[in-house]
């Protein structure tokens, strides 16, 4: 889904629609690291592959899902908690990313991502939530 929406996927506004999938790590921690090996997999179509974005985004994904599996677990099991911790620590990783290779300074970008990873993760919640729904 990253290759297919590619333009919505790269530069300073970032909107993975393969994003939706994130809030699924809430029932299985081990999808944090199908969320980090997906991240690779999309950053290799990348215009701006490199170590960033092919080591340290991947670790971050991993990371992301993990604290947000945590998170989840600890405070209410749900999809919503897992997706709110991801899409903050992710933007605060793409803003932190960006200032080091093009010096674009975090408060300019941040912003925009908190709010592009926050709608994607609550649509991806919403699903979630929608799919466990019907088939209990």
């Amino acid at each position: 889904m990253v290759v297919v929406f590619a333009p919505l996927s790269f530069y300073a506004l970032q909107f993975r629609v393969a994003g939706v999938l994130r809030p699924g790590i809430t029932r299985m921690r081990l999808l944090a690291l199908g969320y980090g090996l997906g991240v690779v997999v999309g950053n290799l179509f990348s215009p701006f592959a490199g170590a960033y974005e092919l080591l340290f985004m991947p670790f971050m994904s991993v990371v992301a899902g993990i604290v947000g599996y945590e998170a989840a677990k600890r405070l209410s099991r749900g999809y919503f908690t897992c997706g709110v911790v991801i899409a903050v620590i992710i933007p605060l990783s793409v803003s932190w990313m960006l200032e080091q290779l093009f010096g674009l300074p975090m408060l300019v970008t941040l912003p925009a991502l908190l709010v592009s990873e926050q709608i994607i993760n609550a649509l991806g919640a919403m699903l979630f939530k929608l799919v466990e729904g019907k088939l209990r």
